[in-house]
């Protein structure tokens, strides 16, 4: 009789699909209620998820990801199974609870997460995005707008997630988009909803403004409340429609949410100078859960210590005295939104990038958008977890897992080539270097680590070799290296000047006001001073920041233009940080702001090293001078195919050109005069059609890593 009762279960769950066959054999990881299964549910402000026969609640650890990899745009969904797998080891072993993404991925990541969870006694869960597109939103300007366009494709996407979460999907190939057949239910695994985009404040306040009188939605599982905007009533639809169809389908439900952040938050903000970043609020408070509806909603904000202004400008933030006894900023803006909601509230996005290039600034704490060491970055980290995790949110998410080589940044978007840029890795990009996990050039190892050991250098030949000195060049997806080899018995406190041309038609042939000549114009030099300062600095007519910001958007009161060539004036390079700012509760203007990034780091960049400083741009020691230089810092738009800034006067505007050479020297200054001085030579690299690449974890996450571990303790 035994044996025909467990016969015929096993038929039961052979004729009745892979979810029952997922409860069957692991019923321990979900939890049913009238007939509904959750893995997780919310309950006041915790968020809890069933594990060993019960709901538990912790404050969630995790990471998003993203969908690139060098030499990949996302639409392209290339990272593949065995990436995910290392992958998922890595951010297991960090001690992450939960993996974000945003939008529906390849078969290869729920295979790679399901056969990875078989493995392991506390799985990896997933906050499934929901993408929005928002060129749509951009043309469209309105969220029911074309017969509901958005919301009907919104939907779809969301449904057919529902499909492969159960591991009952299959999508034909559309450029862009995932496709394949999705076989593993990892439905055990999907902890929760995240549905959407940063929202434009002025879709938001368009969507609002054009359907005043849309009657308020009322749905199975959520409804809007009287005080819900038409666009709060767009989301409370296209949620209700998400559960829904779980629920009639795979009688499955999990919590949901919507993204957010704090241009569009519930918040006043005096002191904000842009009257956008204030201009429309989205809130959950106006989604209600009904009494259908277990698993309940929770909010999710993508909340950065130094944008929108109102975080470096509010007066009452900077007050804010945290739990360690500090001023600090970032809680204070914490603390006040988190008591606007008596549901969860997670930070889905927090984070700095451990750029080269620096586009904003925290001027309260130093939290900077870029500029920042690998280590610093982790410590950043560290730091806001902590102010995340005691304002008593549910969660907090890393952005990001991984290095997006395809991104751009306002202030660099405008000096590369859009098509090209997943092609090498632009330093200077701070969108490009948010992750935990670097991707640096190189099959295995970057060809050149500027550490003061040119045992790497041993196979090339001298582009130039005499009895004082050997220069050598280097090239990869993200820097040109400079070797410089002299006889440091010869040269008394030198001063090394490196001179680089990539164009024969502009450049200077000398240093104003100074005896240093070249023998052919030069577009940048290298300035390395006897007191060990150091800077690269740009021909002023070949200068993509003057040209931008003081002659065609004359955002700043300096006179001079230099629309000459060959005047022997070499400028600083600079990045834009900030356009004129008025604050109108202090009735103060903040002027035009920037940050010097030609300035070079000494230090040591190898990261095997103990030392090791990832903002290192050159080593001097006796005898020895390895310098490496970002591509954007030579007015290079795309390395891999030789392309360059061309002349922004003769051509009316930011353009590129194919570079056919470049040439390099070394003149040395001694007290005021000049040593040692080299005619320029030729140097070149190879172009290429997929960038090298390898992985590494940097400091960030053994530093990120050590927090998770002792968090909860």
């Amino acid at each position: 009789m035994k044996k025909l009762i467990i016969i015929a279960l096993f038929i039961l769950v052979i004729g009745t699909g892979s979810f029952i066959v997922v409860n069957f054999f692991n019923n321990d990881a979900v939890y049913t209620k009238n007939g509904i299964s959750m893995v997780a549910k919310t309950e006041g402000k915790d968020f809890l998820i069933y594990h060993d026969d019960k709901f538990e609640d912790s404050f969630l650890k995790g990471v998003n990801m993203g969908a690139a990899k060098p030499g990949t745009f996302p639409g392209e969904l290339a990272i593949t199974y065995e990436m995910y797998m290392q992958w998922f080891e890595w951010i297991h072993e960090m001690g992450a609870d939960v993996i974000r993404v945003y939008t529906t991925l390849m078969p290869d990541f729920y295979d790679a997460l399901y056969d990875f969870n078989q493995g392991v006694d506390r799985p990896l869960y997933v906050m499934q995005g929901v993408w929005l597109n928002e060129n749509d939103i951009s043309s469209l300007q309105d969220a029911y707008g074309d017969n509901r366009r958005l919301l009907n494709d919104f939907v779809k996407d969301a449904k057919d997630l529902v499909d492969i979460i159960h591991g009952n999907a299959y999508l034909e190939v559309r450029p862009g988009f995932a496709s394949g057949e999705y076989t593993k239910d990892v439905s055990p695994y999907v902890i929760g909803w995240i549905l959407g985009v940063e929202w434009d404040p002025q879709f938001v306040f368009t969507t609002n403004a054009i359907n005043s009188d849309l009657p308020l939605y009322n749905g199975e599982y959520l409804k809007a409340s009287n005080n819900a905007t038409p666009f709060e009533n767009f989301l409370a639809e296209v949620g209700d429609k998400v559960i829904k169809y779980e629920v009639d389908n795979y009688s499955f439900m999990r919590p949901l949410s919507y993204v957010n952040w704090p241009t569009t938050d519930p918040l006043n903000h005096p002191n904000e100078p842009d009257v956008r970043e204030d201009l429309v609020s989205v809130t959950l408070k106006n989604i209600i859960s009904k009494p259908s509806y277990y698993s309940g909603i929770f909010a999710s904000y993508h909340i950065y210590p130094y944008y929108p202004e109102f975080m470096n400008y509010s007066l009452e933030y900077k007050k804010h005295v945290d739990h360690r006894g500090e001023l600090n900023a970032y809680q204070g803006y914490l603390s006040e939104l988190i008591k606007n909601y008596d549901i969860p509230v997670m930070v889905a996005e927090f984070g700095v990038p451990s750029s080269r290039g620096k586009t904003h600034e925290d001027i309260n704490m130093g939290f900077n958008q870029g500029y920042l060491t690998e280590k610093e970055q982790g410590e950043i980290i560290v730091h806001m977890l902590g102010d995340i995790y005691q304002t008593n949110y549910a969660g907090a998410m890393i952005f990001t897992w991984q290095d997006e080589w395809f991104k751009r940044t306002w202030n660099t978007m405008d000096l590369d080539l859009p098509h090209r840029r997943p092609f090498w890795s632009n330093i200077q990009t701070n969108e490009q270097h948010f992750g935990v996990l670097a991707f640096d050039p190189g099959h295995e190892n970057r060809i050149r680590y500027v550490d003061g050991d040119i045992s790497d250098w041993e196979n090339d030949s001298p582009l130039h070799e005499d009895e004082d000195l050997k220069l050598y060049t280097a090239f990869d997806e993200r820097y040109m290296y400079v070797n410089i080899v002299y006889n440091s018995q010869t040269f008394n406190r030198p001063r090394f000047i490196v001179p680089i041309s990539t164009s024969t038609q502009q450049g200077n042939n000398y240093i104003k006001d100074t005896s240093i000549t070249f023998s052919q114009p030069a577009d940048f030099i290298i300035d390395i001073q006897s007191n060990d300062k150091a800077e690269i600095k740009v021909d002023a007519y070949y200068d993509a920041f003057q040209y931008i910001y003081m002659n065609e958007l004359e955002l700043s009161d300096e006179s001079v233009r230099f629309n000459q060539k060959n005047t022997g004036v070499f400028n600083p390079i600079y990045q834009a940080l900030s356009n004129t700012l008025y604050l109108p509760q202090e009735d103060k203007v903040i002027p035009f702001s920037k940050h010097r990034t030609g300035i070079l780091n000494h230090g040591n960049a190898n990261p095997e090293d103990v030392t090791y400083n990832s903002l290192a741009d050159y080593h001097k020691s006796d005898g020895i001078i390895e310098i490496k230089i970002p591509w954007q810092l030579l007015n290079i738009s795309d390395p891999s195919t030789h392309m360059k800034l061309s002349d922004f006067y003769a051509d009316e505007g930011i353009n590129s050109e194919v570079i056919e050479s470049m040439y390099i020297g070394v003149v040395i200054e001694e007290n005021g005069e000049v040593s040692y001085s080299m005619n320029m030579v030729e140097t070149m690299w190879d172009s290429w059609s997929e960038p090298s690449y390898h992985m590494r974890l940097k400091p960030s996450y053994y530093i990120v890593k050590e927090a998770f571990k002792h968090l909860e303790e």
